[in-house]
């Protein structure tokens, strides 16, 4: 194997064991994707917010970043209130489950808006991924010298394959999801995942 697939294959295999880890971001594509609603968008701000993140590793900004340390304290702040709020909905949800029915082209599309909104604020705001593409991810890649480029592409594919897989892979579990207990269970999950994150992001800040 030639020097340049080594790069590659190493960036997509330590990329894809940042990624896979069970967080807010990873739960939020499997509701979406589960629910067969704006999965495509999701899929792509993922994919291509991990990309630019990674890009921006390889390129060295970690170390800017570093310099600033008072940007991650105020990111995990609001990132963690943002998910105790997001926590605190899907607890309402499993205490006061909505009936699922059909619904306008205009409650569609506020649907999508909001889980695009809510995808980039999962995205963004959390300090996580921060750590795992700009800090981890582009330490690691700056071992690899002339082609710590390629180690970075081969993580952005691997954050890809993943996004596209949990996010359109997650429908096969809409007839398991079928029920209403069912989405309360995982409603459930999620608040108790989402509430547990916001509250570490905030103690750590």
């Amino acid at each position: 194997m030639s020097a340049t697939l080594t790069a590659a294959a190493a960036g997509f295999g330590t990329g894809l064991s940042l990624i896979v880890a069970i967080g807010a971001q990873n739960a939020f594509v499997l509701r979406q994707g589960v629910r067969r609603e704006a999965v495509l968008a999701v899929v792509g701000i993922c994919a291509l917010s991990d990309a630019l993140l990674i890009a921006l590793g390889v390129g060295g900004v970690g170390a800017v970043v570093v310099a600033w340390p008072g940007a991650l304290t105020a990111i995990g702040w609001i990132g963690g209130a943002f998910l105790l709020g997001y926590g605190a909905l899907a607890a309402r949800r499993v205490l006061r489950p909505a009936a699922e029915g059909l619904r306008t082209e205009g409650e569609v599309a506020t649907s999508r808006r909001r889980a695009v909104l809510t995808c980039l604020a999962m995205t963004w705001l959390n300090p996580h991924v921060y750590l795992d593409t700009v800090f981890l991810l582009g330490s690691v890649a700056a071992d690899h010298g002339a082609l710590r480029w390629t180690f970075g592409m081969g993580a952005a594919l691997a954050s890809l394959c993943w996004f596209t897989a949990l996010g359109f892979g997650a429908r096969l579990l809409g007839r398991r999801l079928a029920r209403p207990a069912a989405w309360r269970v995982l409603d459930g999950v999620l608040a108790v995942t989402m509430i547990a994150l916001g509250a570490s992001l905030i103690a750590r800040s």
